[in-house]
């Protein structure tokens, strides 16, 4: 009876710590996404340049659905397409009946906002540039909090149209779109 008492508590106390713990081990796709060419999504602004076309260079945005809407062919699917993947599919579509030998350039002109949130001084939404870091981004949002748990932090990042979240160190790299979150410490 006595051993069976001491065998509840311990599974009690088990469960217990188990149900506190929230940490993820970091998914391997997590960090093999910052070696691949960048993806577009939804808020990216893209700057597309036709060679001797004043009226169809300008810059466009990836709306909610994924798409640019380019003159003369309509809708061009940009989600999950790479810079490259776009100057090839505009010149195709151009090449059907609008221009002989299109040379379409495509350049990132404003990636899509991080967020961070948590225990930082001004949680919120910002500007996403190249090489920005986990921690160069806290201290854009205020810095951390004096409860601040500054050892890391938890991103959420949309791989390849999955969501995952992770636990990486303060010098990891952000992507577009990234959200932070910055957790209380415990003492």
């Amino acid at each position: 009876m006595k051993s069976t008492a001491h065998l509840l508590r311990a599974m009690l106390a088990l469960s217990l710590l188990t149900g506190c713990s929230s940490y993820h081990p970091t998914p391997a796709a997590f960090h093999e996404v910052l070696d691949q060419p960048y993806r577009l999504g939804a808020g990216d602004r893209i700057r597309i340049t036709v060679f001797e076309q004043d009226g169809l260079t300008n810059t466009y945005s990836v709306d909610q659905s994924g798409y640019i809407s380019f003159p003369l062919v309509g809708a061009v699917p940009a989600r999950g397409h790479t810079a490259q993947q776009i100057e090839k599919e505009i010149a195709d579509k151009l090449r059907q009946g609008y221009l002989r030998d299109p040379d379409v350039s495509v350049e990132i002109d404003r990636y899509r906002p991080i967020f961070v949130m948590g225990e930082v001084g001004a949680a919120g939404q910002y500007s996403y540039v190249p090489g920005l870091t986990v921690q160069k981004a806290i201290a854009i949002a205020g810095g951390f909090t004096p409860r601040a748990n500054q050892e890391s932090v938890d991103i959420t990042r949309d791989i390849n149209g999955k969501v995952m979240t992770g636990r990486v160190r303060t010098s990891d790299p952000l992507l577009p779109g990234d959200t932070v979150y910055v957790r209380e410490r415990l003492f």
